[in-house]
């Protein structure tokens, strides 16, 4: 039975101020029990049903109305009854553990070995077909897992993996930061690109120092590539003149086209008209693609089955 008590021990409302979080940890364990004794409007029942000694349910109901400042029950004999303040705090509670079981419904089934959920990252130059590629053959084996796919540059990426939105990402250069864990997967062989009337377009290789004085279309600073660029540039011995910088591949091979400048680019999954792709001699133009995960993040069974296969395909991870 819910023993009698003041319904005058109130905290001041100063002693919340700015506290929201504090009072949610204080009062979340005993809105379960709360909802059962509202239920069954009797301590004895709901203790049965909930598996819990009676007086552990009493002492519960007592401190949680202390806490509040408010009489939640009218007590009479074994039984009790809602106040008007009980039947308006039984709403919102249980709205919130609704809420709660839905929520942990949903991790249950993200973590679930057969069709769980993937939070998977990639860059823009991979999403036509490395990454389709490698999801249609990891899909063979796993033909439930679900992923969510996230296509951005590589800063930004990383930037998802430590506040948890992602779990592993495909980017380039591969990072090299103390809480994150990263492989190399493979190597992408860049070249310069340059319009199709170009004086250079008769070649076949170039020494990137050749192209010194050309204007370059670049994607914005912050993308891996781009930095790439610019190291290539100065291992030449240069410093790119930029003349566009963007944020897709395509739109600087069509900038290419249309005569606005050279770029340094990976290969196009389809060849381009208007443009010629030059092999670079030296320096040695390339990118190492690799995959990124959080140091000490657990990962769901999905998770770890999808990494698995990401490293199994070291070596030959991008289409021929």
């Amino acid at each position: 039975m819910v023993h009698q008590h003041s319904s005058q021990v109130r905290l001041s409302p100063s002693s919340y101020e700015g506290h929201a979080e504090d009072t949610a940890m204080l009062l979340a364990p005993r809105l379960a029990y709360f909802a059962g004794v509202a239920r069954h409007e009797h301590v004895t029942r709901a203790a049965q049903e909930m598996g819990v000694p009676q007086s552990t349910l009493s002492r519960a109901i007592v401190r949680l109305e202390q806490d509040l400042g408010v009489a939640l029950f009218a007590r009479k004999g074994r039984t009790v009854t809602l106040t008007p303040a009980g039947r308006t705090f039984l709403t919102s509670v249980e709205r919130a553990l609704a809420e709660v079981e839905r929520a942990a419904e949903s991790v249950r089934a993200d973590a679930d070995p057969t069709a769980g959920r993937v939070a998977f990252g990639f860059l823009h130059t991979m999403g036509s077909e490395t990454v389709p590629g490698l999801i249609r053959a990891f899909r063979a084996d796993h033909p439930r897992i679900r992923f969510t796919l996230v296509q951005n540059y590589g800063e930004a990426m990383i930037e998802r993996l430590r506040s948890g939105e992602l779990d592993l990402c495909l980017t380039s250069p591969v990072p090299d930061a103390p809480d994150l864990v990263a492989r190399r997967l493979d190597e992408q062989r860049l070249r310069l690109v340059v319009p199709d009337d170009h004086r250079l377009a008769g070649r076949r290789r170039i020494r990137l120092a050749e192209a010194a004085d050309e204007a370059f279309v670049t994607l914005e600073p912050g993308y891996g590539l781009r930095r790439i660029t610019d190291d290539l540039c100065a291992q030449a011995g240069f410093t790119p003149r930029v003349a566009f910088e963007g944020e897709e591949t395509e739109t600087l091979r069509g900038l290419v086209a249309a005569g606005l400048g050279v770029a340094l680019l990976p290969p196009p999954a389809v060849a381009r008209p208007g443009v010629v792709e030059l092999t670079v001699t030296a320096p040695r133009a390339a990118r190492e693609i690799g995959v990124a995960w959080l140091d000490g993040h657990v990962d769901t069974a999905p998770v770890a089955s999808f990494k698995r296969f990401l490293l199994s395909r070291r070596g030959h991870l991008l289409p021929d």
